[in-house]
């Protein structure tokens, strides 16, 4: 977690919805950006399910969700419509995002050593810095926690 607020410089980057994200003048009062390894895994389906099934009272708590992967838009769009996702999914296939945000890490899978996307959330204000961070995230409760969290903004 971010001990104090942390400026996170402006970007854009292509999402789902034929859409650009862009992170000035977002008219949320908080943006959660989510990154996860990849479309269609386990993890990753149990989280955005989570994430889609709290989205109402997301919105009742001013806060925007976007999910991130280096998952092509094509994947993130057929992803998106077999969940059922009310909220778009922004495409990093340079790894841009990922680097900024320095989730990218070494890690083990199938007892091999592979380079990928450490789950990760971060909550930024509409003054576009980061007021809360999760790293190394497990799936389970995470959600309902970042709920939590924007809920006693408010």
């Amino acid at each position: 977690m971010a001990d104090r607020p942390t400026a996170v410089s402006d970007f854009s980057a292509a999402m789902t919805g034929g859409q650009t994200f862009q992170l000035a003048g977002r008219p949320a009062r908080y943006t959660v950006l989510f990154f996860y390894p990849k479309d269609n895994t386990p993890g990753c389906t149990t989280e955005n399910i989570a994430f889609r099934d709290l989205y109402a009272q997301f919105q009742a708590a001013g806060t925007e969700i976007y999910g991130i992967s280096r998952d092509s838009l094509r994947s993130h769009e057929g992803f998106k419509t077999k969940l059922g996702l009310p909220f778009e999914l922004i495409s990093d296939p340079d790894e841009a995002l990922c680097l900024q945000f320095g989730v990218m890490k070494m890690k083990q899978m199938y007892g091999k050593t592979v380079r990928g996307i450490e789950r990760s959330t971060f909550v930024i204000d509409a003054q576009g810095q980061i007021v809360k961070e999760w790293r190394g995230v497990k799936v389970a409760g995470h959600v309902d926690e970042v709920l939590e969290f924007v809920a006693r903004q408010a």
